[in-house]
């Protein structure tokens, strides 16, 4: 009997052994199809995001890139970037790549409108999810998560109602504008004649596409000024803060007072243009929060852990004056 046990022992050692393994490799299956937590996925491995950026036009763009990097790092989520340098097919090429990386998902700020319905019907059919920031590019809803920004269009509104209460509702104005196609030159530009249509007396009487740049911005501006119409001119609408901060530079080159002879009212709420108004040189800045990192990481691991999102988040924010401007600047973070 004694060296019958030795011998069956041995066996039903190694089958407690198998028992134990089999019980492991079922929790670890288990484990992978929990949500996901902080910067993993649902298997584990690291979460990675590609984000196809616009790239660096102005300071407004320049403090978005720096929020969505850092809020990254933060989160221990891995960050493939993409500085498209203003050019779509750079985008669209980048997008292609993070297909390819196969990443967990895709993050755009559409350069224009038109023109992305095939890359995001290819990041669709290989089940990589996309969530638009900052521009809404014209596909249709199935092809992407959740968009997040601001409302442009509210943004035009809210530039035309301060200057038409600040101008009388008389003002003979020139706007430069964004880049030709890009969702925000086409909204706030919708939304800013809107408003000033309930005012007879206002008028655009120039009118040209400074590329969202400083020096776009001040390059047209001088056209504008030596151009038949420009003595006429009494007013500014720049679609962000880096073209007015440019016209600001031509407008004192020709001899004028910015914010004087001409009131200025811009976009985005940078720095730089609460350092114009505290000088007396910009009257209003309509703020464009470009701080989308910590929400747009929210919605990546919203996505990874199956939670249903808006289609459209709104960014809050705010209208600034030269009588804020002092108080307000030492408090910005862009």
């Amino acid at each position: 009997m004694n060296k019958s046990m030795w011998m069956i022992c041995p066996i039903a050692l190694a089958f407690l052994m198998l028992v134990g393994c089999d019980n492991s490799s079922s929790t670890s299956s288990s484990s992978a199809t929990q949500p996901t937590t902080g910067g993993t996925s649902s298997s584990g491995k690291k979460l990675t995001v590609g984000f196809a950026q616009t790239g660096a036009e102005s300071g407004w763009r320049t403090a978005n890139t720096d929020s969505i990097k850092s809020e990254a790092e933060k989160r221990g989520i891995e960050l493939k970037f993409a500085d498209a340098q203003q050019k779509q097919e750079n985008q669209v090429k980048a997008m292609r790549n993070f297909i390819a990386q196969k990443v967990d998902v895709i993050m755009v700020a559409p350069i224009v409108k038109t023109g992305w319905t095939p890359v995001f019907k290819e990041a669709k059919a290989a089940g990589i999810p996309v969530i638009v920031s900052d521009r809404r590019p014209d596909v249709t809803d199935d092809l992407y998560v959740t968009f997040i920004g601001s409302d442009f269009v509210e943004e035009g509104r809210r530039a035309g109602k301060w200057l038409a209460e600040n101008c009388d509702g008389k003002a003979q104005i020139a706007e430069l504008q964004g880049t030709v196609g890009a969702d925000p030159a086409i909204d706030r530009k919708k939304g800013f004649e809107e408003e000033i249509a309930k005012h007879p007396g206002m008028k655009i009487i120039k009118s040209q596409s400074g590329n969202f740049t400083r020096a776009e911005g001040k390059q047209v501006m001088e056209a504008f000024l030596k151009s038949p119409e420009g003595s006429q001119i009494t007013a500014l609408f720049a679609h962000n803060d880096d073209m007015a901060l440019g016209a600001i530079q031509a407008i004192e080159e020709a001899g004028k007072q910015p914010g004087k002879d001409i009131l200025i009212v811009s976009i985005d709420g940078v720095r730089g243009a609460f350092e114009a108004m505290s000088q007396g040189k910009l009257n209003c800045t309509v703020e464009c929060n470009p701080l989308l990192g910590p929400a747009l990481f929210d919605a990546v691991e919203a996505v990874r852990a199956g939670k249903p999102l808006p289609k459209r988040i709104v960014s809050e924010e705010g209208v600034f004056t030269q009588k804020e401007a002092a108080a307000a600047l030492p408090n910005r973070k862009y």
